[in-house]
């Protein structure tokens, strides 16, 4: 079976940082591209990357259509995000990093990558999402870099 992950944002444009992103991320798009992995994405990341400048926009519409499973927001993934702002996982003000973490939840993807070391890759964070998780009934997610994708 394809392993589905969730694609957060910080993945898509941290291909143009002046950081070691774009290549610690190469050989997870390598995996993309043989087919190993289903990309999901969301239309919480399609709005971040319309406001991106054009060079991130030109390469997120670039991806195959066929290793993409794309998902939306629903009353579900909106409730779970905000039970996640109510713990404190992160402030109100990080409320588009809690959705997506909720999304990937909801859409019971095996994972989500992130560069986003703060408020998703956060090992205290982490287990606090997957406490979460467990006690409204959703699997744990494994939440890793892009790096980390076996």
């Amino acid at each position: 079976m394809t392993k589905r992950v969730y694609v957060e944002t910080s993945v898509i444009s941290g291909m143009f940082d002046s950081n070691d992103h774009p290549v610690k991320a190469q050989p997870f798009w390598d995996v993309v591209k043989r087919g190993e992995i289903c990309v999901v994405l969301s239309d919480v990341l399609d709005a971040e990357i319309k406001s991106a400048p054009q060079h991130i926009r030109d390469y997120y519409n670039k991806m195959q259509e066929s290793q993409i499973e794309r998902i939306e927001e629903t009353e579900e993934s909106d409730r779970l995000a905000a039970v996640y702002i109510a713990a404190r996982i992160v402030s109100p003000r990080h409320l588009t990093d809690s959705k997506h973490v909720a999304l990937a939840t909801v859409a019971r993807a095996d994972a989500i990558v992130s560069w986003n070391c703060t408020h998703i890759v956060n090992d205290n964070r982490i287990d606090i999402y997957n406490d979460i998780n467990e006690a409204l009934g959703y699997p744990k997610i494994e939440i890793l870099t892009p790096d980390k994708v076996k």
